[in-house]
C-alpha cells in the first residue's frame, strides 16, 4: 500500500482568512519516488469558518472551519484505498494556519487517540491569542460583524431572530460583512480565528501540549529564523512606540509580566535606533535575533522577536515537546535559508517554477519531508541531505544517514537548515521589507546540530517565559 499524506497548508496558510489549495505538490512527490499521495482540501475561511459568540455556540457551530477539516480526515479514512493509499498510515500538516490546524486537531476533544492520523509536520506553527469563545474579543467580532450583515439587534427581537437573520442573509453581503471585520484584527492576524469550545478545543494550547494530551505518534515540528517578518509592525524605532506595542499585543499583560518580558528578551540594553549592520546571527554563537538579524536591528528586531516567539517558534518548540515521551517521537528544525521570513520555506517544499532556494536544499528538504511521510523519521542519506554537492557540510551518523537525534526535553536539539557560499543580492521588496538573497555557484547545504535550550541566546528559557503567561496572552 502507498501511505497516505493530507497536507493541510496546501489548503490555507493565511492566517484563517486568505488563500486556498493553491500549491503544487509534483516535485516533492516525485522526489520521494511517488511513494506517498497528497490530499488537498479546502475548509471555510474568516466569519465562515470562525465566527464565535454564545449565539454561534448556542444556536449553530463554533469552530466550523476546524470540523471541515476533521471531516476531511474522516472522509480520508473511509475513502483513501480507492486511490491506493493506506489509512493507517495518514500524515497531517502544513505551513503557518495550516501547521496550527494539525497542532488543534491533535488537540482535538481532549487529545483523544482517534487514528484519524499518525504523523504531524507543522512548519512554524501559527499560533495568535486564542480566547474563548464568549470572551470580549470574539463577541466584539461577532457585534460588528452581524452589524454589517444588517443584523443587528434593532431589527431583531432575539438573540435567536439575529442567528437566523445572518442565516438567511445574502452570501455578497456576508462575504463582505467577513472581509471588513477580518481586517480589524491586531497587527499579523485576522479577526475571525479558532476559539476554546469547551467540546473540540477544551483548553488553550499552552496547557494542554504541556500535559502531553495530544492525538497522534509522531510530529516533525519547525520555525524559520526570521518567522516575525512580515506579520508584526515594521515601523518600531522609538522607546515609546514599543512600549505601545507591548500594550497592544499584550493587553492581559500585569506590571510583573511586562518586566520579566523586558529582562529576558534584554530591552533595558537595546538602543530603540535601527541603524546597526544588518546581518543574520549565527544561533549559538555571537550576536542573537534578541536585537539583530538581516531583517532588523535593535527595538524593531525585538519585535520581530518578540512575536516569531511568541506566535510561531515557542509553539513549534511546545509542540516537540508534546510528542517526547516513551509513547511518541518528535524532531525539531529551523529553517534558517537566507532570508527566511514567514513563509519563505514554502518554495523549498513546493518547489515547481522555484527559482529559490537551491536546488541541492529542495532536495534535502523533500527529501526530509518525504521520509518523515513514508518512513516515519526524518532521518536521511547523507548524499540526499548533501544536495549533489560534496562540499556540503551535514552532520554524520551511522549506515551513510545524517545524525538527528529525536527530541528530548532534558537535552532538546534541533536541526539548523542553512546554506552557505555563492554570493548575495540586495532584496527590496518595499520600503519596509529588504533583505538579501544568497545565490549563484558555489551554494551548499549546511546543516548542524544545535542546543534548542541554548539557540539564540537562550529561547528555551523565554519559551517558558511564553508558558507561564499562556493564559495571559492568552495562548
Amino acid at each position: 500500500m502507498i501511505p497516505d499524506w493530507e497536507f493541510l497548508t496546501i489548503i490555507d496558510g493565511g492566517g484563517y482568512g486568505l488563500f486556498g489549495a493553491e500549491y503544487d505538490p509534483s516535485e516533492w512527490i516525485n522526489t520521494n519516488s511517488n511513494g506517498f499521495i497528497t490530499v488537498m482540501i479546502q475548509y471555510r475561511l474568516g466569519a465562515f469558518g470562525f465566527l464565535a459568540s454564545e449565539d454561534i455556540q448556542k444556536y449553530g457551530k463554533v469552530n466550523a472551519g476546524l470540523l471541515d477539516m476533521r471531516f476531511a480526515l474522516e472522509w480520508v479514512q473511509k475513502n483513501i484505498e480507492k486511490f491506493g493509499g493506506d489509512a493507517s498510515r495518514v500524515t497531517v500538516g502544513g505551513e503557518s494556519s495550516g501547521a496550527a490546524s494539525a497542532m488543534l486537531q491533535a488537540m482535538a476533544y481532549g487529545g483523544r487517540e482517534d487514528t484519524l492520523f499518525n504523523n504531524i509536520i507543522a512548519a512554524s506553527p501559527y499560533t495568535p491569542a486564542m480566547y474563548q469563545y464568549d470572551d470580549e474579543v470574539p463577541m466584539n467580532h461577532y457585534q460588528h460583524f452581524v452589524s454589517r450583515a444588517g443584523c443587528d439587534q434593532e431589527s431583531n427581537s432575539s438573540q435567536s431572530a439575529v442567528f437566523e437573520c445572518l442565516v438567511n442573509a445574502d452570501t455578497i453581503t456576508l462575504q463582505y460583512a467577513s472581509a471588513n471585520v477580518s481586517i480589524s484584527g491586531e497587527w499579523g492576524t485576522w479577526a475571525f480565528q479558532p476559539v476554546v469550545d469547551g467540546e473540540f478545543i477544551q483548553e488553550l494550547p499552552s496547557k494542554q501540549l504541556l500535559q502531553k494530551k495530544v492525538s497522534g505518534k509522531r510530529i516533525l515540528s519547525g520555525n524559520n529564523a526570521n518567522d516575525g517578518v512580515p506579520l508584526s509592525p515594521p515601523y518600531i524605532n522609538t522607546t515609546a512606540a514599543f512600549s505601545k506595542y507591548l500594550k497592544s499585543a499584550f493587553p492581559l499583560f500585569n506590571d510583573t509580566d511586562y518586566l520579566k518580558l523586558s529582562e529576558i528578551y534584554g530591552i533595558q540594553s537595546t538602543s530603540p535606533q535601527n541603524t546597526a549592520p544588518r546581518y543574520d546571527t549565527l544561533g549559538d554563537h555571537g550576536p542573537t535575533a534578541l536585537n539583530q538579524s538581516e531583517m532588523a536591528t535593535g527595538l524593531q528586531q525585538t519585535v520581530f522577536n518578540i512575536f516569531a516567539e511568541t506566535t510561531f517558534d515557542c509553539p513549534s518548540y511546545l509542540l516537540a515537546e508534546a510528542f517526547s515521551d516513551f509513547t511518541k517521537e518528535s524532531w525539531k528544525y529551523q529553517y534558517s535559508v537566507t532570508p527566511a521570513y514567514h513563509g519563505a520555506d514554502l518554495t523549498a517544499y513546493f518547489s515547481v517554477g522555484a527559482t529559490t532556494p537551491t536546488r541541492g536544499l529542495m532536495h534535502a528538504m523533500q527529501k526530509i519531508l518525504g521520509t518523515f511521510i513514508i518512513e516515519n523519521t526524518p532521518v536521511i542519506s547523507i548524499e540526499d541531505a548533501k544536495g549533489g554537492n560534496d562540499n556540503s557540510t551535514v552532520p554524520k551518523g551511522v549506515n551513510g544517514s545524517i545524525s538527528w537525534p529525536m527530541w528530548n526535553t532534558r537535552s532538546p536539539l534541533l536541526m539548523n537548515l542553512n546554506t552557505t557560499g555563492g554570493h548575495v543580492v540586495f532584496d527590496q521588496v518595499t520600503e519596509d521589507l529588504s533583505y538579501w538573497i544568497r545565490e549563484g555557484p558555489g551554494v551548499t547545504n549546511e546543516f548542524t546540530l544545535a542546543d534548542a535550550a541554548k539557540w539564540e541566546g537562550d529561547r528555551g528559557e523565554r519559551c517558558g517565559f511564553w508558558r507561564s503567561v499562556g493564559p495571559r496572552v492568552p495562548q
